[in-house]
């Protein structure tokens, strides 16, 4: 029977719960809806235990896991299945960086870390990524600040046995997946690129605060597309009523045969927690596997679920 792998997690908002609530679902019923890959490295989705969780909201703080999931703000809505207390009390994030040996002590049962806070935060992330590499543990940075595209964090990592993954989640099926796609399509089809531009709205904690720094997560989303330099990005917009959804709009203008015009409008509408939460499960495996396999620094297996792995701009 293959032991599962020993999860910690960096912030208990939406895309914590949505992960939580997803293996607790395909536990209960084994169902692959939503799930892109069965097995990974002999890995299956419920073969994944949260084993500590790190946040810096007062009310979560103490908290079972399975209860600070659903704690304001969070607002990913509760899936159909039974959640069982997980034991697993949240812990005191980093407050500063003076504090990693505290953080890497908890870590000591964990295999992998989850960095899943927000983005525009990158001394904090630095603060967990010394933690992780201090305690042994692989490490997945899911946000847009620089991490897996530092060469000496990866030199690092890659010297001390451990993976390092990231930067930054390309949703299940996001805006980056969808309009990277229609870009390269256009390019297969022989088309000619005019111009297209991006819209993204959400209601998360994530959006609110990409909105007061989004200038690593403008980047990222940017290193996602084919022809980048003729994409525009609007600011991101922070909608409380839309919760944990995302709205994106995009436009592509382009030129068929002759010079004669095409023009394409799409609207689309997820879960953002879930596109996150569809990835990760894959990343936690890829991670896991590498360590157990004694494979340190980064895994190539990870590129497709990332907007921006190793090699592209800061």
């Amino acid at each position: 029977m293959i032991e599962r792998v020993r999860v910690a997690v960096v912030g208990v908002g939406n895309n914590t719960s949505a992960l939580v609530q997803g293996i607790a679902l395909h536990r209960q019923t084994g169902s692959l809806v939503g799930v892109r890959s069965p097995l990974v490295d002999g890995l299956g989705v419920g073969d994944i235990d949260i084993v500590a969780a790190f946040a810096v909201s007062e009310r979560k703080i103490g908290s079972d896991l399975t209860e600070a999931i659903f704690m304001a703000p969070n607002n990913f809505p509760r899936l159909d299945c039974e959640l069982p207390r997980a034991d697993v009390p949240v812990t005191r994030g980093l407050v500063d960086a003076a504090e990693v040996d505290r953080v890497a002590a908890v870590l000591a049962g964990a295999e992998v870390l989850l960095y899943s806070a927000p983005s525009g935060r990158p001394e904090t992330a630095k603060a967990y990524a010394e933690a992780a590499c201090r305690a042994g543990v692989a490490f997945i940075n899911t946000t847009s600040d620089p991490i897996a595209r530092d060469p000496r964090w990866m030199s690092r990592f890659a010297a001390a046995g451990l993976p390092l993954l990231g930067d930054d989640l390309a949703s299940q099926f996001g805006t980056s997946v969808v309009h990277d796609t229609l870009l390269r399509l256009l390019a297969e089809r022989g088309l000619t690129l005019v111009s297209s531009y991006q819209v993204n709205l959400g209601g998360t904690e994530d959006f609110r605060n990409l909105v007061e720094n989004p200038d690593s997560k403008k980047q990222s989303k940017l290193n996602a597309l084919s022809a980048a330099d003729k994409v525009q990005m609007a600011p991101l917009g922070y909608l409380s009523q839309l919760k944990s959804q995302k709205v994106a709009h995009l436009n592509v203008e382009a030129q068929g045969w002759g010079g004669t015009a095409v023009s394409l409008d799409v609207k689309l509408k997820v879960h953002d927690p879930s596109g996150a939460a569809g990835v990760n499960i894959d990343l936690i495996r890829i991670a896991a596997g590498a360590l157990r396999n004694g494979h340190g620094g980064y895994s190539a297996e990870a590129t497709p679920l990332l907007k921006s792995p190793p090699g592209t701009a800061v």
